[in-house]
């Protein structure tokens, strides 16, 4: 059995965040992976492609922020996913998340709440109890989510958004950084505002 190596993938401000996680819990870093051949050296450690991983022995997460790019990368990837979990953040026990899970400093996870594949959690992000977060989610920086909250696949909460308690989020929405949103919103729009209000089609 060869050396067990861990990557990210995404050579960019998204990854070397992830990176910073990871040597917050003990894990050192190899590399990044990048799609891009140009690319050599981010942060300063190497830059491979993903054809010069062992997908037997190595681990990854993926540490791009943009939601359709994650899945388009995770649908490709066979190596082991790990989470990257920051020591500052809470998250109950009585939580349950999936893989590729990024969770940012200061953040908060409470009980009863589940996480789908690949999603993030950024910084100082709240997820209150029992809320249903889909796969390949984005909840930005600050933004915070009441009790019972459901977000939809591939959807972004904004920086510093408020979801009040019992609120469904579709799939693949949009919700403006700062907007408040008090009645359930559908698939595919963006939206936002004091209450928050449906702008246009997500697409």
């Amino acid at each position: 059995m060869g050396i067990t190596r861990t990557f990210i993938y995404g050579a960019s401000g998204h990854g070397s965040v992830i990176r910073d996680i990871l040597e917050a819990t003990g894990t050192a870093v190899t590399g990044f992976i990048d799609d891009n051949p140009d690319k050599k050296v981010f942060s300063g450690l190497p830059v491979y492609s993903y054809e010069e991983i062992d997908p037997v022995n190595d681990i990854l997460i993926i540490g791009i922020g943009i939601n359709k790019i994650r899945e388009k990368i995770a649908s490709k990837v066979k190596t082991k996913i790990i989470n990257a979990i920051h020591p500052s953040a809470v998250v109950s026990p009585r939580a349950i998340i999936g893989q590729g899970i990024a969770v940012m400093p200061m953040s908060v996870i409470q009980p009863g709440t589940t996480i789908g594949d690949h999603s993030i959690v950024n910084t100082a992000a709240k997820i209150d109890h029992d809320c249903s977060i889909g796969k390949f989610v984005h909840i930005s920086p600050g933004a915070t989510l009441c009790g019972n909250v459901t977000v939809g696949d591939y959807s972004w909460i904004g920086a510093g958004a408020t979801i009040i308690q019992g609120i469904t989020i579709g799939t693949n929405v949009i919700v403006g950084a700062g907007s408040v949103i008090i009645r359930d919103i559908p698939d595919n729009v963006t939206v936002v505002g004091n209450p928050g209000k449906v702008y246009k089609s997500a697409d």
